[in-house]
């Protein structure tokens, strides 16, 4: 994970919540780690906005935020 926390601090626009943004949604899931770092990889010109965009349109982007939330 150091090496990915390296990758996202050397984004040109990079910032300390954008970092932190990203090092959560990708924690403990192996599989967001993947899509989100093949993202860096075929888009290395990425600003902090074009991932978190990306993040953002993922299926699973919203998990945490409903998980145990009931819906009437």
């Amino acid at each position: 994970m150091e090496e990915f926390t390296i990758r996202l601090n050397n984004i040109k626009d990079s910032y300390y919540g954008f970092v932190v943004a990203v090092l959560n949604y990708v924690k403990g899931n192996s599989s967001r780690y993947d899509v989100v770092s093949t993202f860096m990889d075929n888009n290395p010109e990425a600003l902090s906005s074009d991932i978190l965009e990306f993040i953002s349109d993922q299926k699973d982007f919203y998990d945490e935020v409903y998980a145990g939330t009931e819906v009437s």
